[in-house]
């Protein structure tokens, strides 16, 4: 069984990550984000898929339904295990995106999961309201929600603190919610403004939780990443 608990690879070169992964006697399922990836291309996702780990490309794609198609196509054959899309480009760019997957990968392989992105973590409901001219992040998560379901995809990405709203919009236990925006209690939230514990995160209902600094900037990234299980799995050490 894989793991619900992503490490996201905030690092800006294929030489940190490797630096980073070496010190797990485990494989790992792993976020390559855009920094990573327009640094060093589809090389560190081989690479990374070559040691056994599995792999979250979040690239956000957002475009024209047929440039996302072909995107996606040529993603699928690099055997990612979950992709992304931004709901904001609609329904047919969704089912494009899809369709793209399906068509790209291989024959015997698995489809990666597809998701979409509601709202960033990073984005608070003034924002909402002053710079997209919607009523609320609420209404806005419940429409993006529901759209992506409605398309075909697999599930989304949201705060952790939003799941109850997916989960309400889209009556379906097997649509994922991926949540990023989970910290230990100690940690700073940095540009973050919706955020949680791993075991708060896993008692809204979380699908996968995705963690990025509370480990990689850690003295001890393993005993970090430990730690988390933990409170994601419920286990007192």
């Amino acid at each position: 069984m894989s793991s619900q608990v992503v490490i996201a690879l905030d690092f800006s070169s294929k030489d940190e990550v490797m630096n980073f992964v070496k010190q797990f006697q485990k494989s790992l399922y792993v976020k390559v984000g855009m920094e990573l990836f327009y640094k060093e291309g589809p090389t560190i996702v081989r690479e990374l898929k070559a040691l056994g780990h599995q792999i979250f490309l979040d690239l956000k794609l957002h475009d024209i339904p047929n440039t996302v198609k072909q995107a996606m196509k040529n993603i699928a054959e690099l055997e990612v295990d979950m992709v992304n899309v931004h709901a904001a480009g609609g329904s047919k760019m969704m089912k494009a995106a899809l369709e793209g997957l399906e068509q790209g990968t291989p024959l015997g392989k698995k489809r990666p999961l597809l998701i979409a992105v509601t709202q960033l973590t990073s984005t608070s409901d003034e924002q909402v309201a002053t710079e997209q001219g919607i009523s609320s992040l609420k209404n806005s998560i419940q429409l993006y929600a529901l759209l992506t379901h409605e398309s075909g995809l697999d599930g989304v990405v949201c705060s952790p603190l939003d799941v109850g709203i997916v989960q309400d919009a889209v009556e379906s236990e097997t649509f994922l919610t991926v949540t990023p925006g989970i910290r230990l209690a100690d940690n700073s939230v940095d540009d973050q403004v919706r955020v949680t514990t791993p075991a708060k995160a896993k008692q809204l209902g979380s699908s996968y939780i995705v963690v990025g600094r509370s480990i990689t900037k850690s003295e001890n990234p393993v005993e970090a990443y430990e730690e988390i299980i933990s409170q994601w799995e419920g286990v007192t050490i």
